[in-house]
């Protein structure tokens, strides 16, 4: 009696055996199939699969296993391709105290308008957190999440005093130059990060919900690793919650210094590279002072940020017609408006001064083909056509983005999300030239100039 109950004991306990063999071999397979759903977005090796939105090609390198950010100038890399539902892990470092860094989730192509960053939320990755002043607060800001640039999302938990960025419940942060770690899940508009194996920050309802990921340079040494990303089903964003790709499109300018530009001794110290603005106080010297590409290009857009640095001045200034004639009053006098002027530049095209858009200060806007239009030998409908159709610029002091496009001896002009200028010929123009910021004695500043050539 006894053996029988011991054999049915044995052969019970067999029985559990080759079930939690099973069972276990079925989770096993579970836990393989997530490991393979995991895709690294680093080799240790290079920067395959990343791509310089708006940086030198010195600021991220590869460095024993690790990426590593300079800081300089302050800009984003991102991944080749958009992502739209995700599970993001990665480390990171500052290599001193209070660097300064970040990564951008759901990013455009392009950096904002008078920015060094994309459209996009921005999950903070700083040493340490900040005192305010006279209030005996600290907060944590490592870790907080917040929209930049025209994003819009809703913070949830320790909501900062401007109610846009959602603050981490509590500090988890290693301090410089220990190792932490990110887990950034993006799922539906819903942004969870978990810092050094907890959650602390959330963001909801944001916009967009599909884009590129980024690192960010601002700064300081900031070392990255281990970067990989899980992606998670599709739930269809309409295309508004879509981040523009804006592919294609190389730096002219690159922050750093004047590489990729004909730099002469009279333009040192004038055209003055200042971390991701360049800098121009209207004063170079030489030959030319305008600062010329070093390349050539035929068929091209062509993005530039620009803005006045100096203060306006009321003066009169002549009014155009939409004709690209002078108004002009019962006396034949060319009509005048008063009103500020900060200065004169342009951007020339294909190696020529006469097709030049324009930027100014006038009632008519920037935007124009100075040389075509005031060209009387000139057909009245090309002229007409290198006028402006509008006004789109931003009041002095703030910064404007020309789009130029240029096809054949075909120019088109967007200023500011605005068409100025739309497939207007420029006979006689060179298939082909080197780009040109203008100088005309004035100071101005320019920003993320990138050119994608066409076919």
């Amino acid at each position: 009696m006894h053996t029988k109950r011991l054999i049915g004991v044995w052969w019970f306990c067999g029985w559990l055996a080759l079930v939690g063999t099973g069972l276990a071999g079925e989770v096993g397979e579970g836990a393989q199939d997530e490991d393979n759903a995991w895709v690294s977005l680093f080799n240790g090796r290079d920067l395959a699969g990343w791509v310089p939105i708006n940086v030198a090609p010195t600021t991220f390198s590869v460095r024993d296993g690790i990426i590593v950010s300079t800081g300089i100038p302050t800009g984003l890399l991102r991944t080749e391709r958009q992502y739209e539902n995700f599970v993001l892990e990665l480390e990171w470092r500052h290599m001193k105290p209070g660097g300064n860094a970040g990564v951008f989730v759901w990013g455009d192509g392009l950096p904002a308008v008078g920015s060094p960053f994309a459209r996009g939320m921005e999950v903070q990755v700083l040493d340490n957190g900040f005192d305010v002043p006279g209030k005996n607060q600290w907060y944590t800001t490592h870790g907080d999440v917040f929209p930049v640039h025209g994003s819009t999302m809703t913070p949830t938990g320790r909501i900062s005093a401007t109610g846009e960025r959602s603050f981490p419940i509590e500090e988890r942060s290693k301090s410089s130059p220990e190792w932490n770690h990110y887990r950034i899940e993006g799922n539906d508009g819903v942004l969870r990060l978990s810092v050094n194996g907890k959650e602390v920050t959330v963001g909801k309802d944001c916009a967009p919900r599909k884009g590129y990921l980024c690192l960010e340079s601002e700064g300081s040494e900031c070392h990255f690793r281990n970067i990989r990303v899980r992606e998670l089903p599709s739930t269809n964003p309409r295309p508004e919650e879509i981040a523009d790709p804006a592919t294609g499109f190389t730096l002219l300018y690159n922050g750093v210094d004047l590489a990729g530009w004909r730099a002469e001794a009279g333009h040192l110290g004038h055209w003055q590279p200042q971390n991701w603005i360049l800098n121009y106080d209207g004063q170079a010297t030489g030959d030319d002072p305008s600062l010329w590409s070093s390349q050539e290009y035929g068929d091209f857009v062509l993005v530039c940020d620009w803005r006045w640095s100096s203060e306006p001045r009321q003066v009169p200034h002549p009014v155009i017609l939409p004709s690209g004639e002078e108004a002009r009053d019962e006396q034949g006098n060319i009509r005048a408006e008063d009103g500020p002027d900060a200065g004169d530049s342009g951007i020339y095209l294909r190696g020529s001064s006469k097709s030049q858009v324009n930027m100014w200060c006038w009632p008519i806007g920037s935007g124009e083909v100075y040389g075509y239009r005031t060209d009387p030998a000139m057909p009245a409908d090309v002229r007409a056509a290198v006028t402006p159709r509008v006004k789109a610029d931003k009041p002095i002091g703030q910064w404007n983005r020309f789009v130029i496009t240029m096809r054949a001896d075909r120019l088109t002009v967007d200023l500011n999300g605005q068409r100025v200028i739309e497939n207007a010929q420029l006979p006689g123009v060179a298939a082909r030239g080197p780009i040109a910021l203008q100088h005309h004695g004035n100071p101005i500043q320019f920003a993320n100039i990138l050119i994608k050539e066409l076919d």
